[in-house]
């Protein structure tokens, strides 16, 4: 028993003399690594501050930057190591990562994909960091391309929060891809109303509007013949094509429609349907097969037109000598 705990003892003042011997090579490492990380993160902003200032550069900036950042901090990892393990080679780190890679790729699969996704976003520049998109229900200016995620906020003041991959795999509408933007809307007038003379007044209250664009020049076309309007269509270019100046654009050029179309007697009419009321028998309508909008075309003759008021007197009378039968 004495000899167990001996053996046991001298084991551990082995462990512990081993430690002890280790801890300066420890800490030159620790202190060696801290120095690398914080250079390498010194690097990634200065690499980002070099591109900032331009828009062609600045995705490419944020790649470079944190694949620089990475680089130091491996090499600053493997010369820990060899501080504290000498006998540690090249070869033997390679195949401890390669190793180590395989299995950290089984576990974080997804955490991987989203990175790999990310840097392809960057390198690809379909959208950067300031751009609007909207991406599935949501719709917001970009703030961050991580690592493993894309966050934009929301024009209500939200945050949403998007894996890299679910961006990089799905269609994503970029508002700001481009210098201008095209806004439309559609006008209903009235069937009566001249068309030409709609068209001319609608563009003269785009043009007469402050900061819409003359190239590309407005135009007003017509788009369809409703039920109760006939449907033009407005557009107009703006500069630059961010939310804000598109709903206030909409506002100055709307307000500015209506009031030139309701000056100028141009109806802009409410939905209305249209009832006709008439006898359906094969007697008085004929051979209903042919019959157009409710009116008969089977014996050639259109019914005479009836109201309502007229259908409810002669209810009334037919109730009055229904009682007058009864009485007698």
């Amino acid at each position: 028993m004495n000899a167990e705990l001996s053996t046991a003892w001298e084991r551990a003042r082995a462990m512990i003399d081993g430690f002890i011997a280790l801890l300066p090579s420890i800490v030159l490492a620790l202190v060696l690594f801290t120095i690398i990380f914080f250079v390498a993160r010194a690097i990634k902003r200065l690499v980002r501050r070099l591109t900032r200032n331009r828009r062609n550069a600045r995705n490419l900036g944020l790649v470079l930057g944190r694949l620089a950042q990475g680089t130091i901090v491996l090499i600053g990892l493997f010369l820990s190591l060899t501080i504290v393990v000498p006998s540690l080679k090249v070869g033997d780190l390679v195949q401890l990562l390669g190793i180590s890679g395989v299995a950290v790729g089984f576990a974080f699969r997804d955490i991987l994909q989203n990175f790999l996704a990310g840097i392809l976003i960057l390198l690809n520049e379909a959208f950067e960091i300031g751009d609007q998109i909207v991406f599935k229900g949501f719709e917001g200016t970009v703030e961050n391309i991580e690592t493993r995620a894309t966050t934009i906020k929301t024009y209500d003041g939200r945050r949403i929060v998007i894996p890299n991959a679910e961006l990089f795999t799905n269609s994503v509408t970029v508002n700001t891809a481009f210098e201008h933007r095209r806004i439309q809307y559609d006008v209903g007038i009235g069937y009566g109303d001249d068309i030409d003379l709609a068209k001319q007044l609608i563009l003269e209250a785009i043009h007469e509007t402050e900061g819409v664009l003359k190239n590309p020049a407005p135009d007003a076309i017509v788009v369809d013949l409703a039920d109760s309007t006939v449907k033009i269509r407005a557009r107009w270019w703006i500069a630059p094509p961010r939310r804000a100046e598109v709903l206030d654009f909409r506002d100055k050029v709307l307000a500015a429609i209506k009031n030139k179309l309701t000056d100028s007697g141009i109806d802009l009419p409410f939905p209305t349907q249209q009832i006709l009321f008439h006898d359906q028998t094969e007697e008085t309508d004929g051979d209903r097969i042919r019959q157009r909008e409710g009116w008969p075309a089977g014996n050639g003759k259109t019914p005479k037109s009836h109201t309502i008021s007229s259908h409810l007197q002669k209810i009334a009378q037919m109730k009055q000598t229904k009682n007058n039968n009864y009485s007698m």
